[in-house]
């Protein structure tokens, strides 16, 4: 399997975190599991202070051309106001790759990291699919008398039909293709009319093209409350950009924390851009206390991506066999380093790999 990799580390901890993904990445290669190359770019705050430009447009335009996937760091620098450098960079990504799926694996990895007292974390295994270039964040909108007492703001919501469509039926062929047996569609249709109304009324028609799935539509609300209630219920749940992004933090927390939370987002079989969902805590930058759990896990969606299932596996039990033997950061209630952490992940993935060998 021979693909081609472009990095981006990002800001703050993302140089410290991305260094331990990538060290994954050449644990494979070294163990001749895999034929990956992987090429650095500088994009971010620094970049942009020097030039004013986020990401350059042939950027994107080389990312087509000579790679496979982008494993990208958390952005977000002080020196720079309203994350300006980080809205370009993602936003830029998003539409010019037209990375419509936002894709997080939503596992528990440890019980005592789980956070509720009534549920299995052993059943805890769910596929949240986001629709990640219509919606709220298309940045359509403004305001007018600022800083004013009759200050008016307004954000439109776009959704089109195509852009509705496909990440609904990418939800269904994914669930049906990995043997999952419910699909769940998450709206607002019963207050925002038109565009929520659109959402379901494209998923109670393609619903009937996929017979053998249970599909079940929830008011976002509900749904929010059933995650927290009983997450073992759910399988497959595809949902707007807005509310993605909400249930996405929720799904963290089950997990254990952002340090843990990793995520794909991409245009099934073009490109993908895959990366830890945590911050790029500048405070922390240097000081080589960051987990690297979610970059780290960001590579096992990689190689979900790249149909190695396997080599996903092995990061997961790799991590996993870090959190039961506390070779962990301080976030975990841990002592060890960074590196030390990506360094372990790494053994463990050989020890795991060897074990494999002789059964």
């Amino acid at each position: 399997m021979k693909k081609n990799i472009a990095v981006i580390p990002g800001d703050g901890v993302g140089k410290e975190v991305i260094h331990e993904a990538v060290k994954v990445i050449r644990t494979f290669n070294e163990l001749e599991l895999a034929d990956l190359t992987v090429t650095t770019f500088e994009y971010g705050a620094d970049h942009y202070l020097e030039t004013g430009i986020g990401l350059p447009d042939e950027f994107i335009q080389e990312l087509q051309k000579n790679y496979d996937v982008l494993l990208l760091g958390p952005l977000g620098d002080p020196r720079i106001p309203n994350m300006a450098h980080a809205r370009e960079i993602i936003l830029k990504l998003r539409n010019k790759l037209d990375l419509y799926v936002n894709h997080r694996w939503i596992k528990v990895l440890h019980p005592d990291l789980f956070p509720l007292m009534h549920s299995n974390p052993d059943k805890v295994d769910i596929h949240l699919f986001r629709e990640s270039t219509e919606g709220a964040f298309i940045a359509a909108g403004g305001a007018t008398y600022e800083h004013t007492a009759n200050e008016i703001a307004v954000q439109e919501m776009l959704y089109t039909r195509k852009g509705v469509e496909r990440i609904i039926r990418y939800a269904f062929e994914y669930a049906r293709k990995q043997g999952e047996k419910k699909v769940v569609m998450a709206d607002k249709s019963n207050v925002l009319r038109f565009t929520d109304g659109l959402w379901l009324r494209v998923f109670n028609e393609i619903k009937e093209e996929f017979e053998e799935t249970a599909a079940t539509h929830y008011y976002i609300d509900n749904l929010a409350h059933e995650l927290v209630r009983e997450p073992e219920q759910f399988e497959v749940i595809v949902t707007t950009n807005l509310f993605g992004d909400i249930l996405s933090e929720i799904g963290a927390a089950l997990q254990g924390g952002l340090g843990l939370a990793s995520s794909g987002n991409y245009h099934p079989g073009k490109f993908g851009v895959f990366k830890p969902i945590h911050g790029s805590a500048p405070k922390l930058a240097g000081k080589h206390v960051a987990n690297p759990f979610g970059a780290i896990l960001s590579v096992q969606l990689i190689m979900e991506y790249f149909k190695k299932p396997n080599l996903g596996r092995l990061v997961e039990d790799a991590v996993k066999h870090c959190l039961t033997h506390r070779l962990v950061t301080r976030d975990l209630d841990g002592s060890l380093g960074t590196e030390e952490v990506g360094d372990y992940t790494c053994q463990a993935i050989e020890n795991l790999y060897s074990k494999e060998k002789k059964e």
